[in-house]
């Protein structure tokens, strides 16, 4: 339990479907940033008392300690080596669908329940029935196993507003509560906060166009992401877009061309590859792919696996802005198959 209105609503709908639940806060960060107070305190108490309102047993696991290690120092690592990654997912690798899972199991649990906007059947990942809010992008590297251990009542909903009218029906003091935004563990902070907080500001270097003109200044290649148009602060009327940067030379790539090449691809290079089940899908399996969430689904022509171990994929159209350390997420209809992360 959060402390957010979609895991107050999990709990309570299984402890009225009959089952024996135990409310469990995970506290995976607890400091503040310069200017921003950590949430944590309060989504704490925001969960404790919904478990009291519902007559259920409350814990908290700390797994801070892990948290640093699996999530914010990957996060960080990848940032200096100029990729773009997904601490999300890596915290529902390493920390909810592992850590938590294994926690739970030991002491007395048959099953975890999670808020998630997904479905969970069999071992196997399904889209949630609320399209907008689906969250299986950020789950397609939790294993057959574990999905087998976890119930996620939520993805039944067709709407956000099914869900906290569920909790005002329940009276939860949660029902109304705002939906956090900004990075898992920290709350509302940017990501560069984050990053400047942790690494300190970077060498400026830098911004060149495409024609090869130096045209302004950047405050740290790190901070960058392909695609990006907002932060550049560089005058002169057109809108610039990073189509790519050398952390070695500490040089930003830009065009005013939202048509560059260089942004727009229709094969990618996935490694780190993660299948739910453990197995490739079949040649014969129709396969989609969302290389970005809330990116479209886009159809795959062909998929290989490389001599490098890498997997080719070759895309039914182009895609704009397919970023280095994303990831990329495999599915055949409303089923999640897999995914891995875009060289």
């Amino acid at each position: 339990m959060s402390g957010g209105v979609d895991s107050s609503v999990a709990a309570a709908l299984l402890k009225d479907q009959g089952y024996d639940v135990t409310g469990v806060y995970m506290k995976n960060w607890t400091k503040d940033l310069p200017g921003l107070i950590c949430p944590w305190k309060q989504d704490y108490q925001d969960a404790k008392r919904v478990a009291v309102q519902l007559g259920i047993p409350f814990k908290v696991y700390d797994f801070q300690k892990d948290y640093r290690q699996k999530v914010v120092d990957y996060m960080t690592s990848e940032y200096k080596k100029g990729r773009t990654p997904n601490p999300d997912i890596m915290c529902n690798q390493e920390i909810k669908f592992k850590l938590f899972l294994d926690t739970a199991l030991k002491d007395g649990a048959d099953l975890i329940a999670t808020g998630h906007y997904a479905r969970a059947k069999n071992g196997r990942l399904f889209v949630a029935k609320n399209k907008d809010k689906d969250q299986t992008y950020f789950l397609y590297r939790v294993g057959s196993k574990a999905l087998a251990k976890t119930l996620m009542p939520i993805g039944e909903f067709n709407s956000k507003a099914e869900v906290r009218k569920l909790a005002n029906k329940y009276q939860l003091v949660t029902a109304n509560k705002k939906d956090s935004q900004g990075i898992c563990f920290v709350g509302k902070v940017g990501i560069k906060d984050f990053l400047l907080y942790e690494l300190g500001a970077q060498p400026r270097g830098p911004i060149i166009d495409q024609n090869n003109k130096v045209i302004g200044e950047h405050d740290g290649a790190i901070f960058y992401t392909i695609g990006q148009r907002h932060g550049l602060d560089i005058g002169g009327g057109l809108p610039y877009y990073v189509t790519g940067k050398d952390i070695k030379k500490n040089e930003i790539y830009v065009t005013t061309d939202l048509q560059d090449d260089a942004l727009w691809k229709n094969e990618v290079s996935l490694t780190d590859i993660f299948w739910i089940s453990g197995l490739a899908p079949a040649k014969t399996t129709k396969l989609q792919i969302r290389l970005r969430y809330r990116l479209p689904l886009v159809a795959i022509d062909q998929l290989i696996k490389n001599a490098s171990g890498n997997w080719q994929i070759k895309l039914a159209e182009q895609v704009r802005a397919i970023t280095p350390g994303q990831s990329a997420v495999i599915y055949t209809g409303d089923q999640v198959l897999g995914g891995g992360v875009v060289v």
